[in-house]
């Protein structure tokens, strides 16, 4: 997703421009250190927020830009993600 928003906003031909390398890195460096990745879906659904404040806005200002693109760039993988979500939203709500 930040390859197709680095794209679109951005005009990156190939790669990403320095901005979105640096936000995949972080987004990657965090995955890797996620204590609950066994177990969750998404960071989107998670209690607990490992992201920097700032950074964390970054990451949803791209999901928010490329969710959309998604469908048309990757369909199976967006509509998997509105499933996911759906029924993780539930199972929390099953779970308070």
């Amino acid at each position: 997703m930040i390859a197709l928003y680095c794209r679109k906003k951005h005009g990156t031909k190939e790669g990403l421009c320095p901005d979105c390398a640096a936000l995949e890195a972080y987004a990657r460096q965090r995955s890797d250190k996620c204590p609950f990745m066994e177990t969750k879906t998404f960071c989107s659904n998670c209690k607990v927020h490992c992201y920097k404040p700032e950074m964390r806005e970054k990451i949803r200002q791209v999901m928010r830009f490329a969710g959309p693109w998604m469908l048309l760039y990757h369909p199976g993988a967006a509509i998997r993600h509105m499933l996911e979500t759906y029924k993780e939203k539930r199972r929390l709500a099953h779970e308070d």
